[in-house]
């Protein structure tokens, strides 16, 4: 659901910009409490790298119309809402300076749209459901499984509030609007599938890298003289113990990333996704203009020079995700170091930087 540059007038764009400007200030700000040790950060820019290469998976869902993860609920439930806006953001600046997908102006647009509704949406939901269902795991995928759902189609009427603001075309907004929720609700059904595959395998490995699982799991009953009595909690994980697992399970998700990215993109549909589909039957993108960043040597997801279209698709996809992981990791240890307390060398009052 990537707008192009002139979809949007350039003054709800820069509203547009101001928005999503104090989403990623909130989002930094946030993300400070998130992330909370040593483990977070580089698994904060792993699910950001996850979702770039998600998304570069165009699944079929209708009448020669595509979709693809948006990925605000994943984020959210694995990282926390802000550190998953922050991912959100990352992805789509890479994007549209890389990859010419979602336009410059239309920045502030795609990162409130598809970061800030996809995200407070769905973690809103997710925490609303989590309080009323049991608390066990498998409350935990459900909930993730409808917000995620849910989320999508919000998105879509989001962008449709905005196009009845600022659209460059006459159209008629109720059509635009029934269409964009038609499509998009069973993009939504793809994405709670690709979420709560994904949560849930994390899930079943390391609970305790889930954000949005800390804390809800039932305490484990065990049966004594035909009576259940709570379980002693288990021995805290040294760090050392701790940070082995970690590590394996950056090392396959790392992988598994490059895998999809790299390989698996290669058979992704071609077909339109909702919000093309959408445009060009409703004549929403009669203005739509080139993208700025068309002549990037990474347009379109092909590296220039390459002939060969699978192996140009492999590289880029290739490209993205070292640079999605290297830049998400990077904001999410600068945000991170922000919130450690240092001792200053003379007197016993301690500082925290901020």
């Amino acid at each position: 659901m990537h707008v192009p540059d002139g979809f949007i007038d350039a003054p709800v764009s820069a509203a547009a910009g101001l928005v999503a400007a104090g989403l990623v200030a909130a989002g930094l700000r946030g993300a400070r409490r998130e992330l909370g040790d040593e483990r977070t950060a580089p698994l904060a820019g792993l699910v950001a790298a996850f979702v770039f290469a998600v998304q570069m998976l165009n699944f079929p869902v209708a009448a020669g119309t595509s979709g693809h993860l948006l990925g605000g609920a994943l984020a959210a439930v694995l990282v926390g809402p802000w550190t998953g806006l922050l991912c959100i953001a990352v992805v789509l600046l890479l994007q549209g300076v890389l990859f010419a997908d979602g336009g410059l102006t239309a920045l502030g647009v795609n990162i409130t749209v598809m970061g800030g509704v996809t995200v407070l949406v769905a973690y809103a939901l997710f925490r609303a459901l989590v309080t009323v269902l049991p608390r066990t795991r498998r409350s935990v995928t459900a909930a993730t499984s409808v917000a995620a759902l849910v989320s999508v189609p919000a998105s879509a009427a989001a962008f449709t509030l905005v196009y009845a603001v600022g659209g460059t075309s006459d159209v008629r907004i109720g059509q635009v609007l029934a269409a964009m929720l038609g499509v998009h609700v069973l993009i939504g059904v793809g994405e709670a599938l690709i979420t709560t595959a994904t949560v849930g395998a994390v899930l079943a490995v390391r609970p305790d890298l889930v954000y949005g699982a800390r804390g809800l799991t039932a305490p484990l009953k065990l049966r004594v003289h035909g009576e259940l009595v709570d379980a002693a909690p288990a021995p805290a994980r040294t760090t050392a113990a701790a940070g082995r697992p970690t590590g394996r399970i950056r090392a396959v998700a790392v992988a598994v990333t490059l895998l999809l990215a790299g390989f698996v993109s290669f058979h992704a549909s071609t077909a339109p996704d909702g919000l093309e589909k959408v445009a060009a039957d409703h004549g929403i993108d009669e203005r739509a203009r080139d993208h700025a960043a068309a002549d990037s040597p990474l347009a379109d997801y092909g590296v220039r020079g390459v002939t060969d279209t699978r192996l140009s698709g492999g590289l880029a996809g290739t490209i993205g995700v070292g640079a999605t992981l290297a830049l998400g990791t990077g904001v999410f240890w600068a945000a991170r170091r922000r919130r450690t307390t240092t001792t200053p060398t003379a007197g016993n009052r301690r500082r925290e930087t901020v």
